[in-house]
């Protein structure tokens, strides 16, 4: 087996896109890709990439986006005659980030790809893990884990957090904007909070917004089937003021559990 070329940063973006076809999870109304990424290079390749290293995660981010988009517009069938099911991630974006192995895992030439389907890993919603010259991932999982947790950037203020489940698992959103979009989002729609559940959720289904001067926040209904805080139903297009501790409820087939924080 002999060691490939010198790496590329195209050549990790490929691996990186391969990684994220082959971790796919189809599920009853949607396709879940990968969106978590850890990279680990050889100590030389690694040295030899680290003065470009933003530019290339910026371009796989880039790549990896467009994939999805392609994924989209050609679309897999429910059954015959049915809506297509969508390519989604379970993040706002992807997160990439690469290590130098420093433990004799990664040949030189080689890239050691460890991926996961969310930041929040739950049984069954793997990733995958995939490397350019054929051989068998030898980085451990409890190294991923522990790179990844001393790399992720917490962010500096939470106004407040959701918890929910949905179609992939357990999530906990951490709003640190003043105004944050919920829903099943879509190619076109951008939503801050991504909801992987039936069409009864609404592509935009609700809104929060925080009042800045005060940090109390507002909900408005934007949803055909419906939005309920604490078991009442809201009137469609009407803000109201919502309590600091709530449970929302959207479509009657999803609830989220929202908590401010002062």
């Amino acid at each position: 087996m002999r060691p490939a070329a010198r790496i590329s940063g195209q050549t990790i973006i490929d691996e990186l896109t391969r990684n994220m076809e082959l971790g796919r999870l189809e599920m009853a109304y949607s396709i879940l890709l990968p969106c978590i990424f850890s990279v680990y290079l050889h100590p030389d390749d690694y040295a030899r990439l680290a003065g470009v290293g933003d530019l290339v995660k910026e371009d796989a981010r880039k790549a990896l986006a467009a994939r999805m988009a392609e994924r989209n517009r050609k679309g897999v069938l429910f059954r015959r005659g049915s809506a297509r099911k969508q390519y989604r991630i379970a993040q706002n974006d992807f997160w990439i980030e690469w290590f130098a192995d420093s433990e004799g895992s990664v040949p030189a030439g080689d890239v050691e790809i460890h991926s996961e389907l969310n930041d929040s890993v739950q049984p069954g919603y793997r990733g995958a893990k995939t490397t350019l010259i054929d051989r068998e991932p030898s980085v451990t999982s409890a190294r991923v884990e522990r790179d990844r947790a001393s790399t992720r950037r917490q962010p500096d203020r939470v106004y407040a957090e959701i918890q929910y489940r949905d179609d992939s698992g357990p999530q906990t959103y951490y709003i640190t904007q003043n105004e944050v979009s919920v829903g099943r989002g879509g190619e076109d729609l951008w939503v801050d909070v991504p909801l992987y559940s039936s069409e009864e959720v609404s592509r935009e289904h609700l809104r929060l917004r925080r009042d800045p001067a005060s940090g109390v926040f507002a909900i408005v209904d934007q949803s055909r089937n419906g939005t309920w805080v604490n078991g009442r139903r809201l009137a469609r297009g009407e803000e109201e003021k919502l309590p600091d501790r709530a449970e929302i409820g959207v479509a009657e087939v999803i609830k989220l559990t929202f908590q401010a924080r002062r």
